[in-house]
């Protein structure tokens, strides 16, 4: 059995640097991960990639040939992927080990998580060569900085976690870069009757029983949580990646190591 974690989120959020640091964090433990990108118009990374969907087509390519614009070009890129599952793609896995941990940094075109399927038939081939999935939804701390833009980051990873139907977990990613840590944490557990307050004050008195039912939402069935992510500290990284490892059992299938012990004779 393989693993892996699927690193989504908008664009800017931070999905290369996490992947990045996480790949530097499992060095420093002794740990063995391999970084897979899946963005056809990346230029260059901070990590080793051992897998790379600019091998097959890449954006730059696909705009010169083709004649499409960035958005449409990136979507074209990630059906070619799709089409190419059961040759290229297989033929890369095959380099890989069964117990082998992947991390797929992906691209930040959030229709791909959200409503069109080609990540979703991904992910599908991925769970048919016995691979455990995690998806990761980061989303930049700098972004939460008030209720409006909280419920918006909550019902876009709300709509991702509906369309992949995998092990979901959120991250505020940049902690390191906000200057005032409170006003992000009490999104981190928030209240239903603090939310509907705090987005009756900035929304027009129409929006009352939308209102409502988003806070009821997010609160009520506790369907989007966020880990808060700081990449300065080790723990923090830590912490993280055991949550996920979690999530995807990894470790789970490992060998109990028993120690043998010789029966200790009766004295008479």
């Amino acid at each position: 059995m393989g693993y892996a974690q699927l690193v989504i989120g908008p664009a800017g959020s931070g999905k290369s640097t996490y992947c990045s640091s996480l790949y530097d964090h499992c060095q420093t433990v002794g740990r063995t991960i391999h970084i897979v990108n899946l963005d056809p118009a990346a230029e260059h990374f901070d990590y080793p990639v051992d897998m790379d969907i600019r091998e097959l087509i890449s954006l730059d390519d696909v705009m010169e040939d083709i004649g499409l614009g960035p958005n449409g070009g990136l979507i074209y890129c990630m059906e070619h992927l799709e089409d190419s599952l059961d040759d290229w793609f297989d033929e890369q896995l095959e380099n890989y080990l069964d117990d082998d941990y992947l991390v797929f940094d992906c691209p930040g075109q959030i229709e791909l998580f959200t409503h069109v399927p080609v990540l979703r038939n991904f992910v599908e081939h991925l769970k048919r060569k016995n691979f455990n999935v995690c998806a990761v939804y980061l989303l930049d701390s700098q972004f939460v900085s008030d209720v409006t833009k909280y419920i918006s980051g909550c019902m876009a990873s709300l709509s991702a976690m509906i369309q992949l139907e995998l092990p979901h977990i959120n991250i505020l990613s940049k902690m390191d870069l906000v200057s005032n840590k409170k006003e992000v944490e009490e999104y981190l557990d928030p209240n239903a009757q603090v939310l509907l307050s705090q987005l009756n004050r900035q929304m027009a008195p129409r929006f009352g029983k939308l209102n409502k039912c988003l806070a009821e939402l997010v609160d009520d069935y506790s369907m989007v949580n966020f880990i808060p992510l700081d990449l300065r500290k080790e723990s923090s990284i830590q912490y993280v990646l055991s949550y996920i490892d979690t999530c995807i059992q990894y470790g789970e299938d490992a060998d109990v190591k028993v120690r043998d012990f010789e029966p200790i004779e009766d004295e008479d």
